[in-house]
């Protein structure tokens, strides 16, 4: 889906988060594709204010302030609200404070945007490309997919992992993706590299009436071939399962993923750090053995075989 046929309104969610909180909390709602997200003293312009960045005789810059407010900015109100349920059940959002989503006034959005983001590259072949960008010269493989519309837009460790795995089964020395299921679809990107990379069949399904929307938007605009639904739309067993979440739903649906898994299937599972892992694999043990194949910024892409 284009962003330049028109100007969406926006959303900002604001959080109040102890210091020790920030970082875990800012990589989070970049994972779920926050279009900025930003850090202020919560006790700006009071008698608590705390001097931060660059004064003379302080201290190196921290990550934020004792008290600070974590202002996250979302395409549309339904994402602002779905990041905030997301967070609140995450072990690291302890001692946070939801303070609310309030819209913001228009600007002039598309130029931001154009200005901020430019082709990502996923290997030195395949790039993730907005719309009003020329493709690489290198790109044999491509995504036209513009950012700020839905979760995934491959600008996030968790999704380049993603990709980088799928990349390589289209490689000469990988294996076919066969049937394919992305659950928690946002924007469509991994089902969308999946059909380009080989795969036969592809269902990509959301919670998100409008990920779902933005999905089949995605594909027609790459002229892909693949079937966007609710949840209860995923069909059988899959060779291939995605799911590209936050470990806490991830550990709720472990059975709901592994049943939907082909015998000799492979589940993929990101939007995880790295201190998480055992807690996934606990999680999964009773039906897969998960093991870290990829790392990136603290996140990490765990993977199994159903034998």
């Amino acid at each position: 889906m284009s962003i330049l046929s028109e100007t969406p309104a926006l959303f900002e969610l604001g959080l109040l988060c102890p210091e020790a909180r920030i970082e875990p909390v800012s990589d989070a709602l970049q994972a779920l594709d926050a279009l900025s997200v930003s850090v202020e003293d919560a006790d700006a312009r009071t008698g608590a204010e705390q001097a931060l960045f660059g004064e003379p005789g302080l201290p190196p810059p921290r990550a934020g302030w004792q008290r600070s407010r974590v202002c996250a900015l979302f395409s549309t109100e339904a994402a602002a609200r779905q990041a905030q349920q997301l967070l609140g059940v995450q072990d690291f959002f302890a001692g946070c404070q939801p303070l609310g989503i309030t819209p913001v006034a228009e600007q002039d959005w598309v130029r931001l945007t154009q200005a901020q983001f430019a082709p990502v590259e996923i290997t030195a072949q395949f790039w993730i490309v907005p719309s009003w960008h020329a493709l690489p010269a290198q790109a044999v493989h491509s995504l036209r997919l513009d950012p700020g519309l839905a979760f995934g837009t491959g600008t996030h460790p968790s999704t380049r992992m993603c990709l980088r795995w799928i990349a390589g089964q289209g490689a000469p020395e990988g294996q076919p993706l066969g049937r394919v299921l992305d659950y928690g679809c946002g924007s469509g990107i991994l089902a969308l590299a999946a059909a380009k990379f080989g795969a036969r069949d592809v269902d990509a399904v959301d919670i998100d009436p409008a990920a779902v929307q933005a999905t089949a938007r995605n594909a027609q605009a790459n002229a892909v071939q693949l079937h966007a639904g609710l949840p209860e739309q995923a069909r059988g067993e899959y060779q291939t399962v995605l799911a590209n979440i936050l470990a806490t739903p991830l550990r709720v649906l472990a059975p709901l993923l592994c049943g939907h898994l082909a015998p000799g299937g492979r589940l993929v599972l990101a939007g995880i750090l790295e201190r998480q892992a055992q807690v996934l694999k606990q999680a999964y043990a009773p039906w897969l053995a998960l093991t870290v194949t990829d790392a990136e910024d603290g996140w990490i892409l765990m993977t199994a075989r159903r034998h």
